[in-house]
Order: structure tokens, then sequence, then C-alpha cells
């Protein structure tokens, strides 16, 4: 299989996840096992799936900081905003802000944007905020909260990762397609914003 081929599906089946089913009244699959709930959260939604893989993407053609530094990143901002969730703190414009955060990592793609670690790293791990608050809230009551984050930390990292594999497959590729691609996922974000 060529790199074009598992590029190309990478993107469709990021394309055919359920929207936005990861947050609170969009029918998540319940498990009664908090891991494998938290595990399954951030792969149900196209707008997670979108902005972890993306994230892990852009990050590739960063510095060598911001590269290595992505994956923790994306973790705490998911870490944190899970945190507000489960301290009963209300963040006000979660979907539009995890929309919005769709949005801008693919403009980041489409412009392949350079930028130092310090502005970089917080603009991932604000992105992330607003992700891990919508998981925080659709925890179930009585599940153990550290299996729960244990899961949504390794899916979290698994689509990041691949969105770093992705990037790292489209390194040689032509600049017009990582554009495009970049383009595609800001106007998905576009329509989860407007939507």
């Amino acid at each position: 299989m060529n790199k074009m081929t598992k590029l190309l599906m990478a993107v469709g089946l990021m394309l055919t996840a359920t929207a936005a089913s990861a947050h609170p009244g969009h029918g998540i699959l319940h498990t009664h096992n908090a891991f494998l709930n938290g595990l399954l959260h951030p792969m149900m939604g196209l707008d997670h799936l979108l902005a972890m893989a993306a994230i892990g993407f852009w990050s590739f053609r960063q510095s060598t900081t911001m590269k290595n530094g992505a994956p923790l990143f994306v973790v705490g901002g998911m870490v944190v905003g899970a945190a507000l969730a489960w301290g009963g703190l209300s963040l006000a414009g979660v979907e539009l802000g995890i929309a919005m955060s769709v949005l801008l990592a693919g403009v980041l793609i489409a412009t392949m944007a350079k930028l130092p670690t310090a502005v970089g790293g917080t603009l991932v791990a604000l992105f992330m905020i607003t992700h891990g608050y919508a998981h925080g809230t659709e925890m179930e009551t009585g599940a153990s909260l550290m299996s729960y984050m244990a899961g949504f930390v390794i899916a979290t990292l698994a689509i990041t990762f691949a969105g770093r594999y992705l990037g790292a497959a489209m390194q040689k590729a032509d600049n017009r397609i990582t554009r495009a691609l970049g383009g595609v996922v800001a106007v998905i974000g576009g329509v989860l914003a407007a939507g």
C-alpha cells in the first residue's frame, strides 16, 4: 500500500466518523467500563478526531521541541479541561471552542504556519481544553476517574500520533496537497462552528 493510498484511507476514515457524538445528548455508547468509555470518547466524534489528528499532522513540520512537545500539550489541555468539568466549573462556548479548534488547526496546516514552541504549545493546549471539558462532562456518575482519564489519554495520544504519521508520510508530497487537506479540515471546522 503506497503512501497516497494510506493518506486517502486515513482521511476517509476521519470523514466517516459520527459528528460530535462525544458530547451530551448525542447518544454516546456507554459500556459501564470507565476505561473503555474514556478510550472511545475521543474517537466517537469527527470534531475530536480532526482536531487531534490535525494538530499531530501540523506539529510534524514544526521545530523539534514543538514536534516532540505537541502530544504533551494535547494531553495536558485535555486533562485540564476534564478537571474543570469534574471540578464543577462552567465553561461557556465549549461546542464553539471545539469547532474553532478544528477550523484553526486546519488553517495552520493550510498555511503551513510555523510557530514558536511557546505560542504553538499554548494554542494547542487551549484548543484541547474545550475537548477535555466535553469529555469530562460525559463521564458516567460513579465511574473511576483514573480509569476514564487513562482511556481518553491513550486515545488522544493514538490519534495525535496517527496525525503525526500522516504528516510524516506527506512530508515529501506536493505542498498543494497538504494545503488542500488543511483547507478541508478548516472548512469542516467552519461547518461545525456554524452548525
